[in-house]
């Protein structure tokens, strides 16, 4: 391991709380995809199915800023426990609602319910705010190891997630997701020391973190952004199918994810010097035009080579997006202010979902790859016309905190 990331697990519990936030966060990338896996399998039905994956992640949407604005009052163990229990029941009721035959509508009352599962990556960086919010390099430097461990968990989590419906039994998906969550949540919240503290209420802190200026522009083009993440999967299933290779297409988008992966290692071993804002305006223009060379290729080896390369511009570009939130949000309200980071991401992956579904039934795969590049647009317009009001205020560096 580079001395960079070594030197983050210097500090006793550092390795601790993030593989219990490895493993809690492991459900984000395995529930959506064990429930529509499950439901296929058992029902046929996969409108019905994806409509229930779509209530998770809006319902998460609706819930993860709340269950972090109650975080940030009150601390991690005394909200993350009662939240994981809630998400943990409503998925339990989910599955017991296929091998029971209960209506359809408890489907959707539990599957909503589900949607209280905690943002653990916000939870886990946290930790790493308040050990390293002084030392810049340092804080950079665990931004970039959390975002490899999310690419790890979209790399096996939905393998895991399809290969336990398929070859054990259809619930085996949601439930182990389930479990990883219990497990982790459990972990992480045991672990006291490292738990951020509790900062008191200040004329600063009232209301919502989206307030915050400039957080309202980050969380737009994280939208856009989770619409370019949710229309690839389904865009680069469907040209996969028409190839004849559907089993391919997980190969695939592991090879985004792996992109992704290996650019964010890299990145967090740089001295960066340039401003952050104009490095966030930078990395979302990157993901942008990384999206134009899909619409012309037609072989699976040129898309995988193209997902590879549009990977490589992700994980940069998250990294610099929480360092911007951290810098602009009260200390008070950090923790729901990088979960409206990522519900930004998980709204824009339902709506580019759902329009690239339409666009391949209409046009076909080939040309569907129109709509993560049309969103690709869109949040390159939407970060040029609101970088300067990302800007944080400037300051200054010591040589301790370098």
């Amino acid at each position: 391991m580079p001395g960079a990331y070594r030197a983050l697990f210097a500090p006793p519990g550092t390795k601790g709380f993030t593989t219990a936030g490895l493993l809690a966060r492991m459900p984000v990338a395995m529930l959506g995809i064990g429930i529509v896996t499950m439901v296929s399998r058992i029902t046929g039905e996969y409108g019905l199915a994806g409509g229930l994956a779509a209530t998770v992640a809006l319902s998460s949407a609706a819930l993860g800023p709340q269950v972090s604005r109650l975080v940030d009052r009150h601390g991690q163990r005394r909200v993350l426990r009662p939240a994981a229990a809630v998400t943990v029941t409503a998925v339990m009721g989910v599955t017991a609602s296929t091998v029971l035959a209960w209506p359809v509508w408890t489907l959707f009352a539990c599957a909503a319910c589900a949607g209280c599962v905690p943002s653990v990556g916000s939870m886990v960086r946290s930790r790493w705010v308040a050990l390293y919010r002084d030392r810049p390099a340092r804080l950079h430097a665990a931004y970039a190891w959390e975002s490899i461990v999310d690419e790890v968990c979209f790399i096996f989590g939905p393998i895991l997630s399809i290969g336990l419906s398929t070859t054990w039994f259809p619930q085996a998906g949601p439930l182990s997701a389930a479990l990883f969550l219990a497990i982790g949540v459990f972990w992480l919240t045991a672990q006291r020391a490292t738990e951020p503290p509790v900062h008191p209420r200040d004329g600063h802190s009232r209301g919502t973190a989206l307030r915050t200026q400039g957080l309202k522009v980050l969380v737009c083009a994280q939208l856009m952004v989770g619409a370019i993440f949710g229309a690839v999967d389904v865009v680069t299933l469907a040209f996969a199918e028409e190839r004849g290779h559907q089993a391919a297409a997980s190969l695939l988008l592991a090879v985004y994810a792996l992109g992704s992966c290996l650019a964010g290692a890299v990145f967090g071993l740089l001295r960066l010097r340039a401003a952050t804002a104009r490095r966030w305006l930078a990395g979302v223009c990157a993901v942008g035009v990384s999206m134009v060379p899909l619409l012309l290729v037609d072989t699976l080896p040129l898309l995988a080579a193209a997902l590879f390369v549009a990977g490589m511009s992700v994980a940069p570009t998250m990294v610099t997006t929480v360092a911007l939130v951290e810098r602009l949000v009260p200390r008070a309200r950090l923790t729901e202010g990088m979960t409206w980071a990522s519900t930004g991401i998980a709204v824009g992956v339902a709506l580019g979902a759902a329009a690239a579904g339409y666009a391949v039934d209409a046009a076909g795969a080939g040309r569907a790859y129109a709509v993560p590049a049309a969103a690709g647009a869109v949040a390159v317009a939407i970060a040029v016309a609101g970088h300067r009001r990302v800007r944080p205020a400037p300051v200054a560096l010591t040589a301790e905190q370098a």
